[in-house]
This record gives C-alpha cells, sequence and structure tokens, in this order.
C-alpha cells in the first residue's frame, strides 16, 4: 500500500509500497505538481518499475516547463537503484 501526501508547499511525501497496483494514485498527486517539487521518499520500501516510469514522465513534463522534481531521503537500497539504472543522471538527489 502506498500512502502518498502532496504538502502545502507542493512537496510530494512517499510511505509503503510504490508498485504498479498504486499507480493511479501515485499519478492523481504527481499529475497535479506545475513546479519544482521535493519528493520525500523517507517512508518508502519499496519502488517498481512502474512506479520508476511515472516519475520519470514526470520529470520530463515539469522540465518542458523549466522545472523538475528533486528527490531526497531515499534508502541506501534506492539510491543504489537509481545510480545502477543511471538515473541520479535525470533526477537531482538530495
Amino acid at each position: 500500500m502506498l500512502d502518498i501526501r502532496l504538502t502545502e508547499r507542493g512537496d510530494v511525501i512517499l510511505a509503503g509500497r510504490f508498485d504498479a497496483a498504486q499507480l493511479e494514485k501515485a499519478r492523481s498527486v504527481l499529475d497535479t505538481l506545475v513546479s519544482t517539487s521535493t519528493v520525500d521518499f523517507g517512508g518508502l520500501e519499496y519502488i517498481s518499475s512502474a512506479g520508476l516510469g511515472l516519475l520519470i514522465a514526470t520529470q520530463r513534463r515539469l522540465k518542458e516547463g523549466g522545472h523538475e522534481l528533486k528527490l531526497r531521503n531515499l534508502s541506501p537500497h534506492i539510491r543504489d537503484i537509481f545510480k545502477i539504472a543511471r538515473f541520479d543522471l535525470i533526477f537531482r538527489i538530495e
């Protein structure tokens, strides 16, 4: 189960498991982003390729408007996935 919250500042907080079953729930939040936003992975236990794909699509959409997604609090395991897949070249990871 994925818990996804949008803060008053327009940042996103993720917790739980971000898999294909949770894709529409996540899309409904990420599609509302229109400016540079930070996604906090602090409570995220797992992310599937579907979740990664949605983050990349959101990043591309925001970049077209001169904005971006910044990622923070990635667990060592998820950070390794981003490095191996070279997603650390697509996202700014804090």
